[in-house]
């Protein structure tokens, strides 16, 4: 019997694929034991044991940029976390650890180079992160989702997607989605989504191209987010809801997506052959540009800055492509072309060949 020792966790970027994979493992290894680590404060804490999983808690170590009483006891405070992790491994006879970035993986990774057991990393951004580009010096088994991702060791694998995307048959989907959304079957759906916090600009420019959406014989699909402020116009045709927990229903009934560009998301859609606009979050390292790249090279996408996406944008770009059936159909055969279901076996492929 294996027992693995998977660490990710903060935000949905790393949680989804940790727990695609932890549900190959357990579809192929039903006696396996897994292990998740994760953080008290990200989403794991709520979607590990909901589904099914033995969730150990690490503290959250964010490294120190600017030099602070936090970054005073940075140092004590992962030694510590170290330790304990490696004393985790030692008792629980762990096999492998697969890190998928994250505060958690850097002590994980530290733990399983010093009790001797096999690394495995997971990359989902295009721009790896520090905790992974740390790990990717202790192990030769590093999977990345995009071709190109700048890290040591990297063979692409492909994004591991959450089950219920991965078998999606949206065809068959679909009238189950227009029934629950209430929406109309012989308009086709542009489904906009920001994140699970929202977006101000996509949310805001939607909004307000909402009628000229709709006289272009659309209908929208408005996931807001839920700390959005936005009111919902009342509008025909026009359907929002602040939270949305059956994407998969979302994504069947999606003809077309305006959304930011998440690894997640752009894989998904992707892989789901829907055509979309992409308006990377402005913050950060711009990794979100990045993920996209192949997809907008690929014809399936197009990619506008978030301060370029305003209703003067909607009318004269947007409006031209949704207009443009036939181009939104060869569109969505483009990003197909680039997308795949495929990430969750290649991946717990990986893991048994470092097991090898």
């Amino acid at each position: 019997m294996t027992t693995y020792l998977l660490a990710g966790g903060g935000t949905a970027g790393h949680v989804n694929p940790l727990l695609a994979v932890a549900d190959t493992i357990r579809s192929r290894e039903p006696d396996a034991t897994v292990i998740v680590l994760g953080t008290r404060e990200g989403l794991e804490s709520r979607l590990v044991p909901a589904r099914g999983y033995e969730l150990v808690i690490v503290p959250r170590l964010p490294f120190p940029r600017r030099p602070n009483r936090q970054a005073l006891t940075f140092l004590s405070r992962l030694n510590h976390a170290v330790a304990n992790l490696t004393a985790l491994i030692r008792d629980r006879k762990v096999d492998v650890v697969v890190g998928f970035g994250g505060y958690v993986s850097t002590p994980a990774y530290l733990a399983a180079r010093r009790a001797g057991v096999p690394i495995v990393i997971h990359e989902a951004n295009f721009r790896a992160g520090l905790a992974n580009r740390l790990g990717a010096w202790f192990t030769g088994f590093v999977g990345v989702a995009f071709p190109g991702t700048r890290i040591r060791h990297a063979r692409v694998v492909g994004m591991p997607l959450r089950p219920e995307i991965e078998r999606l048959d949206r065809a068959a989907a679909r009238p189950e989605a227009l029934s629950a959304f209430g929406l109309d079957p012989d308009r086709p759906t542009l489904l906009v989504t920001g994140g699970s916090l929202g977006a101000r600009r996509l949310n805001n420019t939607v909004l307000q191209s909402a009628p000229d959406l709709i006289t272009a014989g659309w209908q929208v699909l408005h996931i807001t987010g839920e700390k959005s402020e936005v009111a919902d116009p009342g509008l025909d045709h026009y359907r929002m809801i602040a939270y949305c927990d059956r994407m998969d229903l979302a994504l069947s009934v999606a003809d077309f997506a305006v959304s930011r560009a998440g690894a997640g998301t752009v894989c998904e859609l992707s892989a789901l052959g829907i055509p979309a606009v992409y308006v990377p979050y402005p913050v950060g390292n711009g990794e979100q540009r990045f993920n996209a790249a192949d997809v907008v090279r690929a014809g399936g996408g197009i990619l506008v800055d978030d301060a370029d996406f305003v209703p003067e944008w909607v009318r004269a770009e947007l409006l031209t492509v949704l207009t443009d059936r036939a181009r939104v159909a060869r569109m969505g055969a483009a990003a197909a072309s680039v997308g795949g279901r495929d990430g969750s076996a290649r991946m717990a492929d990986f893991i048994r060949s470092a097991l090898a």
